[in-house]
């Protein structure tokens, strides 16, 4: 497969190819409620209560907790469903998919009774920490706007405003000027040019839309730990965490003209690599007569060096000189350029946990937790360092700080039977007015976004404790909703910059997830 790979020599036209969006850095920053059984069925609000594997990634300070030697692993099984609305249609997209979701070890190591320092344990855990397994679907007319109805067309349209560039050149997509958009409308008879060279698009007045997104991979974690006992009333920990990124999103869009005409546009789009990051936390026991505890943890920005891979087809039979003999047009841009890619760096905020805990004897452990992480706050940089001004400033505009509250509850019924519940609420990452805006020479063509609105996680969880052996079996019930744009227009009727966005499609997303986690401690 021929590869185009954008190098340092390109740095004074790095932003010809930029592709990277907002949408996609707020995907990969966000971390679904994912560990073992016993952490999902209470919340995950464990960051004070600690003695779980999966708290390595949120408190480090909680493997400090441990007194023994832990080995587990955890499956589970997920129920995937999305509702759509829009114009009258309602499309359900409902998937099923098994995961692998986690493996840990902790060694515990006794110091001694009588010295400050009583153990000091060391951890290591895998876990999916980010599912994008995702099916997307609508259709519809597109709105109107003063009699002139609304179109990817016009985004095309828009993007053709560049000086020197020839969208017609046979290089064009290697031109790191243009942008792909515009020169596949180009290219594919979507637009034309008046004498003044002002580029409009052909736009009918029925527009009948189709889109459709399959998204798979997600991100995975790696966290390794050291922790420390003080006094059975302080306990302190760092955790060293590695990511790695493997996304994938096909996408199509369709414009149907009501008379035999429109076009399709099919994007391919991937971003895969790595990142790493560092959580420092703590757990104290403030009085000594009482199991009461605070824990804080600090998570620093996670670093990622990532590379975006795009390739894009536009299938038109919309003619300019409207002669039927002129046979459909294909352009695609694989057979131009191949596999387009370009590498960035993109650094998340940083993000900040407080927890408490309580147990009534060995009966009854309660949780609660908070986490705040402002997404307005990541920055983009090229690969050699250079600042991404524009994605950067964009998110700024588009996004905000999250909100993240957590509470658990276990009760053991006996000493090796317990139940648990949990229930979490995670606030929007995006502002009301967010949209993806695309560079006017981005190679980008995917121009579909959607805006997710505040989710919540409803757990509940059982769980078996034996002498050596134990297994957990937690249930988790996930649902947000969104709204869905198949793109942003900002050009108007008479070749002004106004914003004429279609009305929103109303999504409804869910997910039911069965997990089994199986381990011993010795």
């Amino acid at each position: 497969m021929k590869n185009i790979i954008i190098t340092a020599v390109l740095a004074a036209f790095a932003l010809g190819v930029n592709a990277q969006s907002v949408y996609d850095a707020a995907k990969l920053t966000d971390k679904d409620l994912n560990g073992t059984a016993r952490f999902v069925g209470m919340g995950g609000a464990m960051g004070a209560l600690g003695g779980d594997i999966s708290t390595i990634g949120t408190n480090p300070a909680g493997i400090g907790i441990y007194r023994s030697n832990d080995i587990m692993t955890s499956f589970s099984f997920s129920a995937y469903g999305m509702e759509s609305k829009y114009d009258g249609n309602k499309f359900n997209n409902d998937k099923t998919h098994w995961a692998y979701d986690n493996i840990g070890v902790v060694f515990s190591s006794k110091i001694g009774n009588r010295t400050p320092l009583r153990y000091v344990n060391f951890g290591f855990n895998y876990k999916k920490t980010k599912s994008l397994f995702n099916n997307m679907s609508m259709a519809g007319m597109m709105g109107g706007f003063e009699g002139h109805y609304l179109s990817q067309t016009n985004f095309m349209a828009k993007q053709a405003y560049l000086d020197n560039v020839d969208l017609g050149a046979r290089d064009v997509f290697n031109n790191p000027n243009a942008g792909w958009l515009a020169a596949l409308g180009w290219n594919g008879r979507l637009m034309n040019q008046k004498d003044n060279g002002v580029y409009e698009p052909i736009v009918s007045n029925y527009v009948n839309s189709k889109y459709l997104s399959r998204e798979r991979g997600g991100v995975n974690q790696y966290d390794f730990n050291v922790a420390f006992n003080v006094n059975d009333r302080v306990y302190l920990g760092v955790t060293l965490g590695a990511y790695d990124v493997d996304y994938n999103k096909y996408s199509e869009y369709d414009e149907d003209y009501g008379s035999g005409s429109g076009y399709l546009l099919k994007s391919w789009n991937q971003i895969s690599g790595s990142g790493i990051d560092v959580k420092l936390g703590a757990i104290v026991r403030p009085f000594e007569s009482s199991p009461f505890r605070i824990g804080v943890a600090v998570h620093t920005p996670t670093f990622y060096n990532l590379t975006y891979t795009t390739s894009a087809r536009i299938e038109s039979d919309v003619f300019l000189d409207n002669d039927p003999h002129v046979t459909p047009i294909d352009v695609d841009t694989y057979d131009e350029v191949g596999d387009m890619k370009s590498e960035f760096r993109l650094r998340t905020p940083w993000k900040y946990n407080f927890s408490l805990g309580y147990t009534v004897g060995s009966s009854l452990a309660l949780g609660a937790e908070y986490e705040y992480q402002d997404y307005s706050t990541m920055k983009f940089n090229y690969p050699e360092g250079y600042a991404m001004d524009y994605e950067t400033h964009e998110a700024g505009l588009c996004l905000k700080g999250v909100h993240t509250f957590r509470v658990g509850a276990e009760y053991k019924v006996i000493p090796q039977f317990a139940f648990r519940l949990g229930y979490n609420y995670i606030s929007s990452a995006f502002k009301e007015n967010a949209i993806k805006a695309i560079p006017d020479n981005s190679i980008m063509t995917d121009t579909g976004f959607s805006n997710p609105k505040s989710r919540s996680n409803y757990t509940l969880g059982i769980g078996y404790r034996g002498d050596l052996f134990y297994a957990d079996l937690a249930y988790q019930f996930s649902a947000y909703k969104e709204d869905f744009y198949p793109f942003y227009n900002d050009f108007g009727p008479t070749n002004a910059l106004v914003t004429v966005t279609p009305q929103a499609t109303k999504v409804t997303n869910t997910r039911s997830q069965v997990l089994l986690t199986l381990g011993i401690r010795f």
